[in-house]
């Protein structure tokens, strides 16, 4: 064996007592210990660590550990991390989900998109549902995003006010586009989605209006019924 390849196997055999160590370190019971060794993995990527990655999304308890995960992610390719992340989306875990949603939309890869469903865009647990609002806007063809309007049009009146918040700024992040569903939503029978359809159609026109009072004025708006004033 030369030299050169003396000092590449040893190279190499150092290499992989890092990645060990990273690897154990990012099992480790102190939060403090996971987040070095995410930002070491995000620092040094190696295929090694995608999978592990990916599963500690799935069950980190820490929220900064979790975001350092989804950088550590997108700083590996994506033919690597894609794979595994859409694999999540299949997980019971709502974290898995969720964390593999937020971490798509950061890495932004449009061939991810057929992975968005309307089962995740109208799931059942709210974290869920607003990291695929995100997410789809993100990835979402320009082609499709009338489609996709028109699915997050159904969440229309849902959850609590930061619920409806995300998604009244996932439809606006899409445009004019969403101006005829919003028209369709503003009149049905259910007050508090006439009222979300108003106020996210005030948000399009008004970027600068706080929902807050684009939500109250909607609902005042909506229980009077269009062109009518208070007395």
């Amino acid at each position: 064996m030369t030299m050169a390849e003396q000092e590449s196997q040893t190279a190499q055999t150092t290499h992989d007592i890092k990645v060990e160590r990273a690897l154990r370190a990012l099992l480790d019971d102190r939060a403090s210990v996971r987040l070095r060794a995410t930002m070491a993995v995000g620092t040094a990527p190696d295929p090694r660590f995608v999978g592990t990655l990916v599963e500690r999304c799935a069950v980190e308890p820490d929220f900064q550990v979790r975001e350092m995960l989804t950088w550590a992610l997108t700083r590996h390719s994506p033919t690597l991390t894609l794979p595994a992340l859409v694999g999540a989306l299949r997980c019971e875990a709502a974290q898995a989900r969720s964390q593999s949603l937020h971490t798509l939309s950061k890495i932004g890869d449009r061939t991810a998109w057929p992975a968005i469903s309307r089962a995740l865009l109208s799931d059942a647990d709210d974290e869920v549902a607003r990291s695929a609002w995100r997410a789809a806007v993100v990835l979402v063809p320009e082609d499709e995003k009338p489609g996709l309007a028109a699915v997050l049009s159904t969440q229309l009146g849902r959850g609590p006010h930061a619920t409806q918040l995300s998604l009244s700024r996932a439809l606006v992040d899409l445009g004019e586009v969403i101006v005829p569903v919003l028209h369709a939503a503003g009149s049905p029978a259910d007050p508090a989605v006439r009222a979300h359809a108003l106020a996210t159609e005030r948000l399009l026109r008004d970027p600068e209006a706080g929902f807050e009072s684009a939500i109250e004025e909607a609902k005042r708006v909506a229980m009077l019924g269009p062109g009518r004033t208070e007395e």
